[in-house]
């Protein structure tokens, strides 16, 4: 989740927020630390520690705190037990920060660097607010505070066709942690509303592909089957894209198998492109229940993970 420029954005727009953050765990807890959310004055909010009770008494902590603005910051030490009507039974350790106009330029600074990219901090809690001091890339954990990491390195999708199922899959990979490269050189393909991480692309789709990163995950979905070869054909032979896939179904990728044998791939980078895509078990042809699937097998490849190559054919058709 982005943090400082919303807390920046917040703070300009509404005059304070709180940033609750999980500092610390041991056993069995609903989200990890580093997790974190952003309370605003009227009681919306961004991000979730894991739920429950805990969530919600740290909801009522971080309104007190923007009403009466008494103190800067906080921590609280919870058992997740039978006292907080949750079973998980392990502990968290949370922090309370009171952000206001007084901290624009420390916060405009942390904004700064989370755009630049990841970076890690070195952060000591006290009553009067939490310190942080930026750590240089490599530079030696010195001993006592936390070491808080923000921003992400967001793996990249390159996503070739603006029909139905490109834009449910747009829209359905918008809250997740994935940057988009949303090709398709028709005009007027891309509707009027695009997610922020999201970035569209209208040219040749070849220059397209050209300028994703190593290792971004290509899904093939364009309004031409000869356009979907095109870009399927010069996306494995660059050796760049571990993960190729194509909308289809099991004669598409067939037809496509040989078409690429004919244009000299190996075996080998043959064998790579996924078609159909998705995870097995849906049958349904609907965009959303396709975007669903799609997504659902590119978070299991970011994380690494190997999706079943035998899953039976099914349903979609370019």
């Amino acid at each position: 989740m982005e943090v400082w420029p919303r807390i920046a954005g917040m703070v300009a727009e509404e005059g304070a927020c709180v940033l609750v953050t999980v500092l610390s765990t041991r056993g069995s807890v609903p989200r990890e630390a580093g997790a974190r959310m952003i309370v605003r004055p009227d009681g919306r909010f961004h991000g979730t520690i894991g739920g429950g009770t805990l969530e919600w008494q740290a909801l009522a902590e971080a309104q007190r705190m923007l009403a009466r603005r008494d103190r800067m910051a906080a921590t609280r030490d919870q058992a997740l037990g039978p006292n907080l009507g949750q079973c998980c039974g392990g502990h968290v350790t949370l922090g309370f920060e009171l952000f206001t106009a007084a901290h624009a330029g420390d916060v405009a600074t942390l904004a700064a660097a989370e755009r630049q990219g990841p970076f890690r901090t070195l952060t000591t809690p006290g009553a009067d607010g939490f310190g942080r001091v930026i750590l240089d890339a490599g530079a030696e954990i010195p001993r006592g505070g936390i070491v808080e990491t923000f921003g992400q390195a967001l793996p990249q999708i390159g996503l070739f066709g603006a029909g139905h199922v490109g834009r449910a899959l747009v829209l359905a990979l918008a809250p997740l942690p994935f940057r988009v490269v949303w090709h398709d050189e028709r005009p007027g393909a891309f509707p009027s509303a695009i997610p922020g991480a999201v970035t569209c692309l209208s040219g040749g789709a070849e220059e397209a592909l050209a300028s994703l990163a190593d290792g971004a995950q290509i899904l093939v979905m364009t309004h031409s089957h000869a356009l979907d070869l095109a870009l399927v054909a010069a996306a494995l032979r660059s050796g760049r894209f571990p993960h190729v896939g194509v909308i289809g179904s099991a004669t598409k990728r067939a037809r496509f198998m040989s078409r690429l044998s004919d244009m000299g791939l190996s075996s080998e980078r043959r064998q790579s492109l996924r078609c159909p895509i998705g995870i097995p078990g849906l049958a349904g042809k609907e965009p959303a229940v396709i975007a669903a699937s799609v997504v659902a097998e590119c978070l299991i490849l970011a994380e690494g993970r190997s999706i079943n190559s035998k899953a039976a054919a099914r349903r979609t058709s370019a």
